[in-house]
């Protein structure tokens, strides 16, 4: 078991790209991941598990077919499993994402980015 903390500035700062989630932490079975996102994701659901945002810095729309939720710093939504949604940024935002342990990001696991741990 590790007894360092997780510095999440220092963890974002060692990669450029966007929309690929990089594990940073694990319990009870699920991915703590940060991401660095800028304009539209894909429209896509996850059938078996909820999806967690939660804001570091800037602002995430998050587009649901019956609404959408708009995100700031230190807020977080969960998208209930089953929902389609579509991220989205204006700007480049920085976000924590908490899921399952394998779950595929496009919520298909052809088109899903490879997550790696940093």
């Amino acid at each position: 078991m590790s007894r360092q903390a997780v510095n999440l500035a220092d963890r974002l700062s060692t990669f450029s790209e966007l929309w690929t989630p990089k594990i940073v932490s694990a319990f009870n079975g699920h991915d703590v991941m940060v991401v660095k996102v800028n304009g539209e994701f894909v429209w896509h659901s996850h059938p078996d598990t909820d999806d967690l945002f939660f804001v570091l810095s800037g602002k995430l729309t998050i587009q649901m077919r019956d609404g959408n939720v708009t995100l700031g710093p230190g807020e977080l939504y969960v998208v209930p499993k089953g929902v389609e949604h579509c991220p989205k940024a204006e700007e480049e935002t920085h976000l924590i994402i908490i899921e399952p342990a394998g779950t595929p990001n496009t919520g298909d696991p052809e088109t899903a980015a490879v997550k790696t741990t940093i």
